[in-house]
C-alpha cells in the first residue's frame, strides 16, 4: 500500500472519530433523554427571544431586547422580567401526566370539544431558534389540579398541571414591571434634582459624591445613596395612563418637581427603545427623569408621577414626594475632611512658630521624615487619620470665606497637609510630593475652633479639643518601642535605686554579683530582663525638661548587650506624672517618654533573695486525762 493511500485512510479514520465524538457529545444521556420524553415541551431558553399569548380576541406579545424583556402588544412598556423568567422555568419542567392517544381522538371527534381543545381560547407560542410547537390550553380535567393540553402539530392530547395556565392567563398590565426602573443605585453617576426651592446637581467621582449646584461641596455618600434608592427601589402602585394625552388631570403638565438619574454615559450612536420610538444616543446622556405631580382624589396615600423612559403615568407611594423637600444642606457631607488613604504617603504638621513635622509612609510603616526618617508610632499616626476622617463639622460658618482674618485663618495656628509621593515620573504622575488635601485651623471661639480646607472656600467650626489630638512636637511621634532585645542578650546589669547593685552573666550563663551580696533572686532577675529588653513607652511626652525629675532619678538602670560590655544602654526614671505613669529617658535618644507603673515596679524588684529563718521546734502540749 502506498504512503498516499495510507495517509487518505488515516484522514478518513480521524474524521470518523471526530464525527462520532461530536454527535455523541450532542446526544443526550439516557437520563436526559428520559426527562425530555416526559417533558411536554423541550427548548433552549437562552435561544427564546419572544412570547406570544393569545387569550380570546386579546394578544400579548413580549420580546427580549438586549437581555431585557419588553411588552410590545397591546402595551409598549418594560415587562416584569422575573415573571417572564418564572414562566420559562415552569415550561422547562412541565411534564406530561397522562396522554390520550391520537387514535382515540380520531375515533371520537367530539372529544376535542369535550376537552376544550377544538378551538381553544388560550394559546401560548414561544419565538426563537428551536422553539417548540404552539401550546393549546383546554378545560380542567377531572383529576384535581390537572388540565387538557395539546401541541399544535400533535394529534395527541395530554394531561398536565394547571401551573402554566396560571402563569399566562393574565391581563396585559399584569405583565408590566412594577419596579420603576432597572437602574441600580450603584449605577447612578449623576443626579439633577428640581424642587420648588431650586435646582441641585450632584456627580459621583470615583467612590464619592459631590454637589455641583447650587454650590460646590462634598456630599454625604450615604445620604445621596438613600435618596437614589428611593427611586431605584420604587414600585408602581397603579398604571394610570399613556403620557401622550392630557397631563393636567395628574398635575404633570407643570410638575411640582423632578429627579433625573444618569448612569454611565451612553455609547456613541447607541440605539435604545423608549416607548414606541427608537432614540439614538450620541455623546449626550438624557438620563431617566421622574416627574412628580398631584395626589389622586381617592388614593391619598399615592402621588401621580411620569417616568420618561417608560412613557406612562403611574402612581407611587406618597412618601416619594419627600424628595422635593431636599435641600443642599441635607445632602452635604459634614465630615471635616475626606482623606484617600490609598494614596496617602505624607502628613505635614505645620505649627505657627514651631516649624514642621513631616510623617512619611514607608513599606506600610510610618517614619518621621524631618528626623532622619526615625521610626514613628504607626498606631498613633493611624489614630490621627481615623480621628480626622470621623470628625464632623459642628457648623458651617460661611460658604465663601471673604475675610479669613476674622477667623484667624489668614495666619493659621496649625496646618495639616496630606500628600502622595512618587519617586519618579510616570504617565499618570510627576515625581515628588503632590498635596491632595489640607486643613487650616484658625482662632478658637468657645468650645470650637475655626477651620478651612485648603481646596474649599468654606469656613467651618469644629471641636476645639481636636487640636489636642494633633501632636506638634516631632518627638511625640516617635515609635513606642524603647528597647528591642531578647532577655538572653543582656550580659551585665547595674541598678541604682536605694543602693547600687551590679550583676553579670558568666560563661555558663549563670548570674553572679559584681556589686551586692546574698543569694540572687533568679525569678526577679528574669522578670526584670523580660521587661527591660522589650520596654515600651506608654506615650512620648516631648522634649526633656527639669520638671521630669531626672536630676534626682527614682531609678537608673544600665546594661550591656555584648560579652565585652561595649554595647551599653542606660535608662533613667524620674518624676511621676498626673496619670500615674513615670517619666523615663534613655541615653542616646532625645526626649522623655512615659513608663507605666507596672513596668517600673518590675524593674525595681529586689534582686537579692530574702534569708529564710529555720522554723523553731514546737512543743506538743500534753493533755491530761481524768480517770
Amino acid at each position: 500500500m502506498s504512503w498516499r493511500n495510507t495517509l487518505i485512510l488515516a484522514v478518513i479514520a480521524i474524521a470518523g472519530v471526530a464525527y462520532f465524538r461530536f454527535f455523541e457529545m450532542k446526544r443526550p444521556s439516557t437520563e436526559e433523554a428520559q426527562q425530555q420524553a416526559q417533558n411536554l415541551v423541550n427548548f433552549d431558553r437562552n435561544k427564546i427571544d419572544g412570547i406570544v399569548i393569545k387569550n380570546g380576541d386579546q394578544q400579548i406579545e413580549i420580546r427580549r431586547r438586549e437581555s431585557k424583556w419588553r411588552l410590545e402588544t397591546p402595551i409598549k412598556d418594560q415587562a416584569d422580567s422575573a415573571l417572564v423568567e418564572n414562566l420559562l422555568s415552569d415550561l422547562e419542567t412541565w411534564e406530561k401526566e397522562g396522554a390520550i392517544p391520537a387514535k382515540d381522538i380520531e375515533a371520537d371527534k367530539s372529544k376535542l370539544t369535550e376537552y376544550g381543545l377544538n378551538n381553544p381560547k388560550l394559546k401560548l407560542r414561544l419565538l426563537g431558534q428551536g422553539r417548540p410547537p404552539e401550546i393549546w390550553f383546554g378545560k380542567d380535567a377531572a383529576l384535581e389540579g390537572r388540565m387538557y393540553v395539546r401541541l399544535q402539530n400533535s394529534k395527541e392530547t395530554f394531561l398536565a398541571r394547571q401551573s402554566i395556565r396560571k402563569d399566562i392567563d393574565k391581563k396585559p398590565e399584569e405583565f408590566r414591571d412594577r419596579k420603576l426602573t432597572d437602574l441600580t443605585t450603584a449605577q447612578v453617576r449623576r443626579i439633577i434634582l428640581k424642587t420648588p426651592a431650586g435646582e441641585m446637581e450632584l456627580e459621583k467621582k470615583g467612590d464619592h459624591w459631590n454637589i455641583l449646584k447650587p454650590l460646590r461641596a462634598r456630599a454625604d455618600d450615604q445620604k445621596v445613596g438613600d435618596l437614589i434608592s428611593q427611586i431605584t427601589s420604587a414600585r408602581i402602585q397603579q398604571f394610570v395612563a399613556d403620557d401622550r394625552g392630557d397631563l393636567r388631570p395628574y398635575g404633570l403638565a407643570e410638575p411640582r418637581g423632578s429627579i433625573t438619574l444618569f448612569d454611565e454615559p451612553e455609547k456613541k450612536d447607541q440605539k435604545v427603545e423608549i416607548g414606541e420610538s427608537i432614540k439614538v444616543f450620541g455623546r449626550e446622556d438624557k438620563g431617566q427623569m421622574l416627574q412628580i405631580g398631584g395626589v389622586p382624589e381617592k388614593e391619598k396615600d399615592q402621588i401621580y408621577v411620569r417616568f420618561t423612559p417608560r412613557g406612562s403615568v403611574y402612581t407611587l407611594p406618597k412618601k416619594t414626594e419627600e424628595i422635593l423637600n431636599t435641600k443642599p444642606a441635607d445632602l452635604r457631607d459634614n465630615h471635616l475632611v475626606r482623606i484617600d488613604t490609598n494614596i496617602l504617603d505624607r502628613i505635614t504638621i505645620d505649627a505657627l512658630g514651631k516649624g514642621k513635622t513631616v510623617l512619611a509612609r514607608k513599606d506600610g510603616n510610618w517614619t518621621i521624615a524631618t528626623r532622619n526618617n526615625a521610626p514613628a508610632d504607626s498606631g498613633a499616626v493611624q489614630r490621627l487619620i481615623d480621628t480626622l476622617q470621623n470628625e464632623r463639622v459642628a457648623r458651617f460658618v460661611e460658604d465663601i470665606a471673604s475675610n479669613l482674618a476674622k477667623y484667624g485663618l489668614d495666619k493659621p495656628q496649625t496646618q495639616l497637609t496630606f500628600s502622595s509621593f512618587a519617586s519618579e515620573n510616570t504617565a499618570e504622575t510627576k515625581a515628588g510630593e503632590q498635596a491632595f488635601a489640607g486643613i487650616a485651623f484658625g482662632k478658637p471661639e468657645g468650645d470650637n475652633v475655626y477651620a478651612r480646607l485648603t481646596d474649599e472656600p468654606f469656613v467651618v467650626a469644629v471641636r476645639r479639643s481636636l487640636l489636642d489630638q494633633i501632636s506638634l512636637d516631632p518627638l511625640q511621634w516617635q515609635e513606642l518601642s524603647i528597647f528591642k532585645f531578647k532577655p538572653e542578650q543582656i550580659h551585665r546589669v547595674s541598678l541604682t535605686a536605694e543602693k547600687d547593685l551590679s550583676l553579670e552573666r558568666d560563661q555558663k550563663n549563670r548570674w553572679h554579683w559584681l556589686k551586692g551580696s546574698g543569694e540572687i533572686n533568679q525569678a526577679n532577675v528574669q522578670s526584670l530582663l523580660n521587661t527591660l529588653s522589650s520596654l515600651h513607652a506608654v506615650r512620648w511626652l516631648g522634649a526633656t525638661t527639669p520638671q521630669h525629675g531626672f536630676e534626682k532619678p527614682q531609678l537608673v538602670l544600665a546594661f550591656t548587650t555584648s560579652p565585652d560590655n561595649k554595647a551599653s544602654h542606660k535608662l533613667s526614671v524620674g518624676a511621676q506624672n498626673n496619670d500615674g505613669t513615670w517619666c523615663g529617658r534613655v541615653d542616646g535618644r532625645e526626649g522623655t517618654f512615659a513608663i507605666s507603673n507596672p513596668d517600673l515596679n518590675t524593674l525595681k524588684l529586689p534582686l537579692a533573695g530574702q534569708a529564710t529563718a529555720s522554723p523553731s521546734p514546737t512543743m506538743t502540749p500534753v493533755t491530761s486525762v481524768t480517770p
